[in-house]
């Protein structure tokens, strides 16, 4: 029987905020899909895809954010652990994993302490090739409600991460090789659904 995701979500959002977490898991979900189709995943692992991508940011519901109408009172680095233990708590431990390590490309240990963040002290990187694709499905999408359906561009995510080193990139880049072959045109636009 497949997992009802979207009334998960809506023991913990509401109104406009249901609606963004949902369109948002949704189109990460669509690419991870995708992908998943493309690397000729089996059926019980194409469907925990969709599954862990509809629920993967369910923590940021705690968080304030309120440019994406979130009120809670933790900080938005936070979100992947306090999804962790939501989803713990559902009876998810295997999508509770993603949730927790789809920041970014991933946060290592080294990030934690060395950025002084409000999270555990452990490592939080992408694990096996479900959680590295949507990880990587995720980059491509904004939860700013005026960006909510654009898709970034491959530059913009290089840029984004740029930001926190050349580390972070490079891993972005194994990603794009490996998952996003049969996705992308050589000019980095993805190429017809």
């Amino acid at each position: 029987m497949a997992l009802e995701t979207e009334k998960i979500l809506a023991g913990y959002f509401s109104g406009t905020a249901l609606e963004l977490v949902i369109t948002h898991g949704a189109l990460v979900a669509c690419l991870a899909s995708r992908i998943g189709e493309n690397l000729n995943l089996q059926k019980d692992e194409a469907a925990f895809l969709k599954e862990a991508a509809m629920l993967h940011d369910i923590g940021i519901c705690r968080v304030y954010a309120p440019d994406i109408c979130m009120h809670g009172n933790a900080p938005y680095i936070t979100h992947g652990v306090i999804g962790r233990k939501i989803l713990e708590d559902e009876g998810l431990p295997r999508h509770a994993l993603v949730s927790e390590r789809h920041i970014g490309v991933g946060l290592t240990l080294q990030d934690i302490v060395e950025r002084n963040l409000p999270l555990p002290k452990r490592d939080m990187t992408p694990q096996n090739i479900p959680e590295e694709i949507i990880c990587f499905a995720d980059l491509f999408y904004s939860k700013n409600p005026k960006k909510l359906k654009c898709m970034k561009n491959i530059s913009e995510i290089r840029d984004a991460l740029a930001i926190y080193g050349k580390n972070k990139v490079a891993v972005f880049e194994r990603w794009l090789d490996h998952y996003g072959k049969k996705l992308f045109t050589a000019d980095g636009r993805v190429k017809q659904w």
